[in-house]
């Protein structure tokens, strides 16, 4: 799990593969029972931690203007990253699914408790941020989360 500083908080994120309960974590969510609350997001749609972090920030300016659009900072992450207006539809872009093997979970303001409590719902193999461009389905990102290609290639150093 790595974290970072964005707009005066800071986002954790942490990224698995061979998720084997994802369906699990998706009921979790969508019960509004997930402890700690987290946003799930398909990782084989994200080539860099850079648009998550863009996206974080967009979320935390809502946050702080009083203007979610979702009914809790973790799903807004989502929102704000697919790239659509409709929050069912960034949902089931952007989310994950009952099959999906590859998350990226992320958390604002994440306490040392809460990162292990995290690590301990995702049944999975934590590996680290850099497999993000290895692994990233690009004709899928530009498809579903409507990026342009030269938007993919943007890095970070992280």
């Amino acid at each position: 799990m790595k974290t970072f500083e964005v707009g005066g908080s800071t986002i954790s994120l942490a990224l698995f593969v061979d998720v084997t309960n994802s369906k699990e974590l998706l009921e979790l969510m969508q019960a509004g029972t997930l402890e700690p609350e987290v946003a799930f997001l398909n990782a084989s749609l994200i080539p860099d931690v850079f648009p998550i972090l863009a996206a974080a920030s967009k979320t935390l300016v809502a946050k702080s203007r009083d203007l979610l659009t979702t009914r809790t900072l973790h799903s807004e992450l989502v929102y704000n990253y697919s790239g659509s207006k409709h929050i069912s539809e960034s949902l089931k872009r952007c989310g994950i699914s009952d099959s999906t093997t590859y998350i990226l979970v992320a958390r604002f303001d994440t306490s040392a408790d809460e990162m292990t409590v995290i690590r301990g719902l995702v049944k999975g193999n934590e590996v680290g941020l850099e497999e993000l461009e290895k692994r990233a389905d690009q004709a899928l990102i530009q498809k579903v989360c409507l990026f342009s290609a030269s938007s993919l290639y943007v890095k970070i150093r992280y």
